[in-house]
């Protein structure tokens, strides 16, 4: 999916030119960065789509089905509980997925951007959706019914086995995350989702700095790391003070890579 160019003429670690450029302009998403790879210690699981990593003759005649769908941002696209319908393809904007016991008490478990896809297991499966998932910005999808879904599966018998292989992998590689975040420290924990964000919508302003494309607070960093907000914003304020990332007109900037991957680790 092509993207608008940033636009954003940026000099010699000019972040602060690069955040002007973002106000106005918006955030342009990168569209492969949901098959980014993480590194395993990163808090967030991959969020490889199991439909999506069908071989292609599958993955295109399934999604050629798919109606267009538009949310505001702030709507809820679904809740955890709820019967499933169907799954979403997200072709622009940006969601959240959040887990949790309350409406106080929520982890952000994966931000998607456009590429990915909402609400494909428990369309597998029937079983009731597992989490949340909220627009963060205004966004357009294509939906695929779970009735669409199953008839595509019944002319294409091949399909369950290639479901069966990739849930698997995706099922070893979530129990190697969670098994490896936690022994790591709330440092780790922050530094590894700072490094996720950057990965996912950050953008090389010159002489190694990384300015991330999109404003995300402390609150949001605490929620993806699964600690509590005071911890993060600790963390984040010590590594502002010590020179390892900045802030720049509500956009975090990375200052010394190296120093977050070394506090990554811990």
């Amino acid at each position: 999916m092509d993207q608008e160019p940033l636009g954003l003429g940026i000099g010699r670690g000019n972040c602060r030119s690069a955040a002007r450029d973002l106000r106005r302009h918006g955030v342009a998403l990168i569209a492969g960065c949901a098959q980014s790879q993480m590194t395993r210690s990163d808090p967030l699981p991959p969020r490889e789509s199991v439909l999506l990593s069908l071989p292609r003759e599958l993955s295109e005649p399934l999604f050629s089905r798919a109606r267009p769908v538009f949310i505001k941002a702030g709507r809820i696209l679904f809740s955890a509980g709820e019967g499933s319908n169907g799954c979403y393809l997200l072709q622009e904007g940006l969601l959240k997925v959040t887990v949790g016991l309350s409406p106080q008490n929520k982890r952000v478990i994966a931000v998607l951007v456009p590429g990915s896809v909402a609400g494909e297991l428990s369309m597998i499966d029937g079983s009731p959706r597992s989490a949340d998932v909220t627009a963060i910005k205004d966004s357009r999808l294509s939906f695929v019914s779970s009735s669409e879904f199953h008839a595509f599966a019944d002319d294409h018998p091949e399909l369950f086995r290639h479901l069966m292989l990739i849930i698997v992998r995706r099922l070893r590689d979530t129990n190697a995350v969670v098994a490896e975040t936690t022994f790591l420290s709330l440092k780790g924990r922050v530094a590894c989702t700072v490094l996720s964000m950057a990965e996912a919508f950050g953008r090389d302003v010159g002489t190694g700095r990384i300015l991330i494309g999109h404003k995300i607070t402390q609150g949001d960093v605490a929620a993806m790391a699964g600690i509590a907000r005071e911890n993060a914003s600790r963390i984040m304020n010590e590594w502002v003070r010590t020179g390892v990332i900045s802030r720049v007109s509500a956009y975090y900037c990375i200052e010394n890579k190296p120093a977050l991957l070394e506090a990554s680790k811990s």
